[in-house]
């Protein structure tokens, strides 16, 4: 197989939660580069239909579903309806998440003033969001005997993080045993289950804070590569995790963070 064809999602379905801006919108980029045909999916419909619209100019094959997670009928009426238009599903990017807000670092987002209302709305959207993205996938992907689910997780739920609220540690943390648990049962069935968990980059979640100048002054100083990454940054790994190039890495919770989990 020649290094382009590692890489190659020609002739491919793929679907993505979260599409709408961010890393969502940067994977589904990555995966329209390399040729496969992109579901993006996303709560906000005005934003999806703005990007979609922005990327079919280049890519064709992009289309777009509204789509809340946190509702799982709605997630098993999308991925069953992109089964039947295109036939198959061949990659799941299970990516739409949320903040919860600020970590105990500051105050207000310290233990006795974590409020249950918030913690469960995040739970909804970060974890049995992926659970039913997950579920609804393995169900058309386990007959055929593959498939690639590839899970966005974060370097805060491999670690302690001053800076992330309660709520979405422990979102991410239980989202990376489930990507565990869910790689061992599907092996069997060639079905790859993978997390990317990054570090700080500078998307809307968390308000956008990370793309204020003064906040990603104070991040790089914990950052050995000395900066707050780009959007596009995460394309690279995301397309191998979707690609033939992955076929023996299954069960992984990959950082991408320039290095701030290695201290």
């Amino acid at each position: 197989m020649s290094v382009h064809q590692l890489f190659d999602l020609g002739g491919q379905t793929a679907l993505v939660t979260g599409a709408a801006s961010g890393l969502g919108s940067a994977i589904a980029e990555a995966l329209l580069a390399a040729g496969a045909r992109t579901l993006m999916t996303d709560v906000d419909e005005d934003a999806l239909n703005a990007r979609v619209a922005l990327l079919r100019k280049h890519h064709p094959l992009a289309e777009g579903a509204v789509l809340d997670v946190a509702n799982p009928d709605a997630v098993d009426a999308v991925v069953d309806d992109a089964v039947r238009r295109y036939g198959q599903l061949d990659c799941v990017f299970a990516n739409a998440g949320i903040s919860a807000g600020r970590g105990f670092a500051v105050e207000a987002g310290q233990l006795e003033h974590v409020e249950r209302p918030a913690w469960d709305r995040v739970m909804r959207i970060n974890l049995d969001g992926v659970l039913a993205t997950l579920r609804a996938s393995v169900r058309h992907m386990k007959p055929r005997r593959q498939g690639r689910i590839i899970v966005t997780s974060s370097i805060a739920g491999i670690r302690a993080e001053p800076l992330s609220g309660y709520a979405y540690v422990a979102s991410k943390a239980a989202v990376n045993n489930l990507v565990r648990q869910a790689a061992v049962e599907l092996a069997p069935f060639n079905v790859l289950v993978n997390a990317i968990a990054p570090g700080p980059f500078a998307t809307e979640i968390n308000g956008g804070r990370l793309k204020l100048p003064e906040s990603a002054e104070r991040m790089r100083t914990y950052i050995p590569l000395g900066r707050v990454a780009q959007p596009h940054e995460i394309q690279g790994l995301a397309l191998l995790l979707a690609s033939p190039a992955s076929s023996y890495i299954t069960g992984a919770v990959i950082p991408i963070d320039g290095g701030a989990s290695a201290r």
